[in-house]
């Protein structure tokens, strides 16, 4: 059997969405097996190992290569990004040895890794295997990172002094102070680490893009075009999406008339402060509407817990007196996770309030869910201007100076998705680009005909 090594990085979403597309191809092209070299798995949670054994479990065609652990002093690192790049590279020679081996019992027809794993790019030329890159976000965040070696080469200031709108080719103009998180200041040691991810993917076999053809075609266009990278060939591109997780029944006793709950969640990492948790319950029972809420512990203020999962969210503490049991007819409120893809797949759910995750985003667009754009980290800020902007697909959420959403503007905005006229407008084109999700994967659909053409390249 031909084998086709993938290599996420840290991070559920990442590896979910590189699971996902392991069964994508092991489902339409079953000659293939799916071996996953998998970082570090005593950085991870509960949650991650039990997310393994389960695919691990159902899907036989898909294999995990755990690779040996490496110790960081977290400590020393100014963020997860840097970590995770630091992690990577010093995991190379861990890598070497893990390809070296599954070479030796199988023919390996193609490496693909996460943007973050860049640095494995170099090993797997070694075995002389080419490399694809698996973008986990969508293809105008893709764009945009193809075309900041030109910025950068052009500008010598840093995006969080421009104060500007960034054009860039296939996109709508994007405030400065709204690119990607890590690049903000160019003379940090992110950014250098993000603009050699940006100067690898010219030099990748190709690039596999988690969307479809029909949700952002001006993107898809411009890199397809070159225009995106002007002084060098762009590799294939090969949009495949949307890849989601199956979602389980639809018979939640808790999710009831048809689109009147909304739903918040902001993904696996998100966290919000103390204050902001109280915002959000006052503006969710001030709307009078029915909700869904996944809560999660504030960050802690210690440095040397700021890489650790949350403990165990108190709802008494955290949220105002009294609140649960004035909005227990109407409200739930869960800790920590939610069956988010069976959530929004459950006909009750009339909107979702997320941080922009790609992965949630996809999973909205899936299901026909009209979103408020709540942004928090990494390149979620961007991902916002595209929803609101360029998809249509979402309202937004107005921050203060320092931040803070008011519970007005909590309240302003889920009356505004589940009842007003701007709900309706999100709602409708929301339900299209569903349509257009179901029918790119379908038989002959526009993502399985990609597929092939990439499965073809090997």
């Amino acid at each position: 059997m031909v084998t086709i090594v993938l290599y996420p990085s840290l991070g559920m979403g990442h590896l979910i969405s590189m699971v996902e597309l392991g069964k994508l191809i092991t489902k339409h092209h079953p000659s293939y097996s799916v071996i996953i070299l998998t970082l570090i798995p005593s950085l991870h949670t509960g949650t991650f190992a039990a997310y393994v054994r389960h695919i691990s479990a159902t899907f036989p065609t898909i294999t995990f290569h755990y690779l040996p652990d490496i110790h960081l002093d977290t400590l020393l690192f100014p963020s997860m990004e840097a970590i995770m790049f630091e992690l990577v590279r010093r995991s190379n020679p861990n890598v070497n040895n893990a390809l070296k081996s599954i070479s030796e019992s199988s023919n390996v027809a193609a490496f693909i890794i996460d943007f973050f794993c860049t640095a494995a790019m170099s090993v797997a030329r070694r075995f002389n295997l080419p490399v694809y890159y698996f973008f986990t976000s969508g293809a105008c965040c893709l764009a945009k990172f193809l075309y900041i070696p030109t910025i950068h080469r052009t500008s010598t200031e840093s995006f969080k002094d421009m104060n500007t709108l960034i054009h860039s080719p296939g996109l709508p103009p994007i405030p400065s102070s709204d690119i990607v998180v890590p690049m903000l200041d160019r003379t940090t040691t992110d950014y250098s680490d993000f603009l050699e991810i940006c100067e690898g993917f010219p030099k990748s076999d190709g690039i596999i893009i988690n969307t479809f053809d029909s949700l952002e075609p001006r993107a898809i266009k411009a890199i397809a075009d070159g225009v995106c990278v002007p002084d060098q060939p762009t590799p294939p591109i090969y949009c495949v999406g949307p890849l989601v997780a199956a979602g389980g029944d639809d018979s939640h006793e808790c999710l009831q008339p048809m689109g009147s709950v909304v739903y918040l969640c902001f993904g696996s990492s998100g966290v919000l402060t103390s204050e902001q948790l109280k915002e959000i319950a006052k503006g969710l029972e001030a709307s009078g509407h029915r909700f869904l809420w996944v809560v999660r512990s504030p960050p802690s203020n210690k440095n040397e817990d700021r890489f650790l999962p949350p403990p165990e969210p108190e709802l008494d503490v955290l949220l105002p007196e009294g609140f649960l049991n004035r909005t227990k007819e109407r409200g739930l409120v869960v800790k920590k996770w939610a069956p988010q893809v069976a959530v929004l797949g459950h006909k009750s759910v009339g909107g979702f309030v997320t941080h922009c995750g790609w992965n949630s985003v996809l999973e909205a667009v899936s299901f026909g869910v009209p979103m408020v754009a709540w942004p928090l980290y990494a390149e979620q800020r961007f991902n916002r201007v595209v929803l609101r902007d360029e998809m249509k697909l979402s309202l937004s959420m107005d921050e203060l100076d320092g931040g803070l959403v008011t519970a007005a503007e909590v309240e302003k905005r889920v009356r505004q998705l589940i009842e007003a006229a701007e709900g309706e407008d999100v709602r409708r084109v929301v339900k299209a680009r569903k349509e257009e999700a179901t029918a790119a994967m379908s038989e002959s659909g526009s993502s399985l005909v990609a597929l092939a053409k990439l499965v073809a390249s090997w």
